[in-house]
């Protein structure tokens, strides 16, 4: 049977949601231990967020297929089904989903499977308010910025073939040329045998399409604007990730998604030669 979730009035109390949901967005957090959940559920309804919480994942997934979210807060150990399980759903059936996830016990492997999986972001136990605050700001606004690029690249696409059924034949290859022109320099990142697609978020590796999740391909962005200079790890996680963090934790989150980048761009990982480490420091990308 599923439990009733708890739902939380900006006070803090629990609430029946209604119909209307608030400007900031509708967040699922999904962990077992229940002193995380209230904490994280007051901290956002206190920052403009509508919240739900589930204790497990089996509850987590049974609400997500019911209602509305525009972010899942996902806790990778909990007992019967553990998060990346639960993320592997979600992924399948709701693809536009951004889910964070978060442990108390990071390791590489747990951290790449997530990414692997379509996770946006991982981050480490235990949770400052304000990284939370933060990286849901910045997930949701990265969101609602790519929704706002897709509808004008639309209406881009509308007004040029109506420009060009107006033009005649000679004006129309050249105002189709310039347009196309324009577009392609605000649209595509290039560097070496790099391409990056900013507006479909694609990754292009000597003429071949390679897969990153939402976060590393921020990350890459951000080293790809950089180049060949030396990015620091916690601009690099500010650039990429939209928030601030001590460098221990700025190392570790860079340094996952850098082994992710590693995997779909070096021809060895063992030896890499783009993507290049500089200890103690940050990384750059060895391209330009």
């Amino acid at each position: 049977m599923i439990r009733k979730p708890e739902q939380y009035s900006r006070s803090g109390f629990r609430w029946k949601r209604e119909a209307e949901m608030t400007p900031g967005g509708h967040i699922l957090i999904v962990d077992d231990e229940a002193s995380l959940r209230q904490m994280m559920a007051r901290v956002l309804q206190r920052a403009g967020y509508e919240v739900t919480t589930a204790a497990n994942g089996k509850d987590g997934l049974a609400l997500v297929s019911e209602q509305l979210f525009d972010l899942l807060y996902l806790d990778i150990r909990m007992p019967d089904m553990n998060g990346l399980e639960v993320l592997k759903t979600v992924h399948t059936k709701f693809p536009d989903l951004p889910v964070v996830l978060f442990t108390a016990q990071p390791d590489l492997h747990s951290a790449l499977e997530a990414l692997r999986r379509g996770a946006t972001d991982y981050l480490l136990k235990p949770l400052k308010p304000q990284t939370v605050i933060d990286r849901t700001q910045a997930i949701l606004a990265s969101k609602q910025e790519e929704r706002h690029k897709r509808e004008l690249q639309r209406k881009i696409e509308t007004l040029q073939a109506e420009l060009s059924s107006l033009q005649s034949p000679k004006g129309e290859s050249a105002g189709s040329k310039d347009q196309q022109s324009l577009a392609a320099d605000d649209r595509f990142l290039k560097r070496g045998l790099l391409t990056l697609d900013l507006l479909a978020r694609r990754v292009t590796m000597a003429e071949r399409a390679v897969s990153l999740p939402t976060a590393s391909f921020d990350y890459l962005v951000v080293l790809a604007r950089h180049a060949p200079q030396v990015v620091d790890y916690q601009t690099l996680v500010s650039e990429a990730q939209g928030y601030e963090t001590d460098t221990r934790e700025a190392q570790e989150l860079s340094r996952w998604h850098i082994h992710h980048i590693r995997q779909v761009i070096e021809p060895d990982t063992r030896n890499p030669i783009y993507v290049i480490n500089v200890r103690g420091t940050g990384y750059r990308l060895a391209m330009n």
